[in-house]
């Protein structure tokens, strides 16, 4: 985080504004990423509906880093820069998660602002997004393999998020079929994600040293379902958006099926998660008894 006054988004880069004449041409969101607009049932619905779905889907891309940023990252990052550890957090550790607390909450800031200049500008609302449910499955799986260590929970919820390395962060800037205003905040996320990777890669590493050795095969059995909650898409989102594209309960439900078959999920999350992976293999934590299992089990492994 050195250098963060000088070269944080929130220290110095302008707000993003979408300029209509200067995005003609241009898609919202990456079509590739989209994959229900292949189905024939969406690619018979007219372009202005299909043009709804795309707005839709960035719509809750975003929306879903709002929610995560403010009720995930924060809240563990919070504890962190509180010292509220099991360890003792050193002081410049504690300043720089103050600063990567700022840049999160700039990170929502900014990700609702586009939301909305979006919505104004093309007319297409987003829908209600629900973050409840995966925050009530991350919990659980807290409570399941680390009965009351809540805290501890968190912590690992925050590295899991912030080591993970999504195909949106990584190609969506460089797509050049995509709104300008769309990359540009999508890179803007992507290089301060960079500085936040490294430190809580950092930041596992001295947390491991330091957890009790027969603590260590849960919190490692816990990591892998961790990485599935944080990472599976949000199918209700998809789901409620199709009804409101004019498809019935059951078609739009027979296209989520089609669309996102169980094979296809496990494997973007095998690769998004690939750098998580290898952190917790850095450490041994997947050489534990039973991590293996966990890992096969939820398609994690190779």
């Amino acid at each position: 985080m050195e250098g963060w006054y000088e070269n944080a988004g929130v220290r110095g880069r302008q707000r993003r504004i979408l300029h209509e004449d200067q995005e003609q041409g241009l898609v919202l969101f990456p079509h590739a990423e989209i994959p229900y607009l292949r189905n024939p049932a969406v690619a018979e619905l007219p372009p202005d509906a299909q043009r709804a779905l795309v707005a839709r889907h960035l719509y809750a891309y975003l929306l879903f880093t709002v929610h995560l940023e403010t009720k995930v990252v924060n809240r563990g990052t919070a504890m962190v820069a509180h010292n509220e550890v099991d360890f003792t957090i050193g002081r410049q550790a504690r300043l720089d998660a103050l600063k990567i607390y700022t840049d999160e909450a700039y990170h929502a800031l900014y990700n609702l602002d586009i939301v909305q200049q979006i919505e104004q500008a093309t007319g297409i609302d987003a829908l209600p997004y629900d973050f409840g449910p995966r925050l009530d499955r991350l919990d659980r799986t807290i409570d399941e393999f680390l009965p009351g260590k809540r805290r501890l929970g968190r912590l690992l919820q925050v590295v899991v998020f912030e080591t993970m390395v999504t195909s949106i962060l990584a190609d969506l800037p460089r797509d050049p079929c995509v709104y300008r205003v769309v990359r540009h905040v999508v890179a803007d996320h992507a290089r301060d994600e960079t500085h936040h990777h490294a430190f809580f890669t950092r930041f596992f590493r001295e947390l491991w040293t330091h957890l009790p050795s027969g603590l260590r095969p849960a919190v490692a059995q816990a990591v892998p379902h961790l990485i599935d909650e944080c990472l599976r898409p949000d199918l209700n989102a998809v789901h409620a958006s199709l009804r409101a594209a004019g498809l019935t309960p059951a078609l739009a439900a027979d296209v989520v099926d089609d669309s996102y078959t169980e094979a296809a999920i496990r494997e973007t999350i095998r690769n998004a998660s690939r750098h998580t992976r290898r952190l917790c293999e850095s450490v041994g934590a997947f050489d534990l008894p039973g991590v293996e299992d966990r890992l096969g089990w939820l398609g994690l492994l190779g």
